[in-house]
């Protein structure tokens, strides 16, 4: 893509009410631009991001058996009458009726209806266990939309939904997901804390968010240092060695403010490990049980014919918040640098051009088809203006490599960096290796 080509509304002026740095920084980067209140349109660069994302995200739910299907936004208000929830969900629920005057909903979330799709299917034992996961908009009526996509009301996310016979293999499930968020966010450039959570409006009785360190964060928390030595690649994905991992993570102290005992913290936590700072939340895993099963008679028979309400678990990440999340954690002083796994582009070519001179700009064409050519994702900065405008634009996108063609590069070598690195020289047949090193 060349950068004259590209659709980059960048702007300097912001909203009022863009306090933190990625509500600002998507602003001015044109990756948003909002609709109305806590609703946004996702511009080409922020959409690129989005879709990264979300390819992670869907890695790793298939590599753990989940199964992937798509639900609509509108739901029927019916199944949510049926499982008892349509009034007790409360204002930020959006409620329409249709033309027939059948009432209607915007999914906030999205137990009901699964729950629904597998009654409706599955029948026996033998098709137990169950994972679905669908990757989707939704629609809180949020009473304060606020710090762009971190708290809005439209938003894209993914949720999923184990079903099982027993507790006991419900809680495999519960574990595997458990994994797969770890490593999702691991290959997303983040350190995810798991911290036991309340259930909420989901219910339950037991849940685990994951939180990422970011000063901006809404949470604060209070945790034990030696959770970040915890290295998930010391475990298998057998059920055993997943139970281990849940009890060596729920061992070490980590909670929200919500949950903070004072004397419990310094009991548990010697002062060198004591770390308190703030966070974002990037993921919540639930198991209900029967809580959604029961009300809306999603029964399977058990080997022994007789009916069995079947057992669930409900697990979310949401995928539009992850692109602010990314850049809280990774944005430092006024530059930003995308995770190599969500980047828009692998790498950018910067030339020197100047009305007089466009021979950089005829070096730059020439890297750049060498490169498509090995199926890099480049984008080619074909402006005519200074460099030192240059730097400050790509210091914004935050493409975390450069290749500078200038005065200093030759015929041989060229100029590359690294995004809050020195540059180097390489040879171009060199570039590939370093984008995937």
């Amino acid at each position: 893509m060349f950068l004259s080509k590209l659709f980059l509304p960048i702007t300097k002026n912001l909203p009022s009410d863009a306090k933190i740095k990625s509500h600002q920084l998507m602003l001015r980067s044109g990756m948003i631009k909002q609709s109305s209140a806590g609703i946004y349109s996702w511009l080409p660069l922020g959409l690129k991001v989005m879709k990264k994302i979300e390819q992670v995200v869907r890695e790793e739910q298939n590599n753990i058996g989940a199964q992937e299907l798509l639900m609509p936004t509108i739901q029927s208000a019916e199944i949510w009458k049926e499982s008892g929830r349509y009034n007790d969900y409360g204002e930020e629920m959006l409620r329409i009726k249709d033309r027939q005057g059948r009432e209607m909903l915007y999914g906030p979330t999205n137990e009901e209806l699964i729950t629904d799709i597998f009654r409706s299917s599955i029948k026996s034992y033998k098709s137990l266990p169950q994972m679905l996961y669908h990757i989707q908009w939704k629609f809180r009526d949020e009473i304060r939309p606020r710090f762009g996509v971190m708290r809005c009301r439209e938003f894209f996310m993914k949720d999923a939904y184990s079903f099982d016979l027993d507790d006991t293999t419900a809680k495999a499930s519960y574990n595997k997901m458990f994994y797969s968020y770890l490593k999702t966010f691991k290959r997303l450039g983040l350190e995810a804390i798991p911290m036991a959570a309340d259930t909420g409006p989901i219910g339950g009785d037991l849940s685990h968010e994951f939180i990422i360190i970011a000063e901006t964060g809404e949470s604060k928390i209070y945790m034990d240092k030696s959770i970040f030595k915890i290295d998930i690649n010391n475990y298998t994905f057998n059920n055993s060695s997943l139970e281990k991992m849940i009890k060596d993570y729920s061992s070490l102290y980590a909670v929200t403010d919500d949950k903070f005992k004072k004397n419990e913290f310094e009991k548990k936590v010697t002062k060198e490990n004591q770390m308190i700072t703030k966070g974002i939340e990037v993921g919540h895993i639930f198991y209900f049980g029967d809580k959604y099963s029961k009300p809306l008679n999603c029964f399977v028979d058990n080997q022994d014919g007789k009916k069995n309400a079947v057992k669930m678990g409900s697990y979310g990440i949401g995928v539009s918040r992850l692109v602010g999340a990314i850049i809280e954690a990774k944005y430092e002083n006024e530059i930003m640098k995308w995770p190599r796994s969500v980047s828009p582009f692998d790498v950018v070519i910067i030339p020197s051009i100047s009305k007089n001179n466009k021979e950089n700009l005829s070096k730059s064409i020439k890297i750049y088809d060498n490169l498509k050519k090995q199926n890099i994702d480049v984008l080619l900065d074909d402006v005519d203006e200074n460099m030192s405008q240059k730097f400050k634009k790509h210091d914004l996108i935050g493409i975390p490599y450069q290749i500078i063609v200038g005065s200093k590069s030759t015929e041989n070598k060229i100029e590359f960096k690294e995004v809050n690195s020195e540059s180097s020289f390489i040879d171009l047949k060199d570039i590939k290796s370093k984008l995937i090193s």
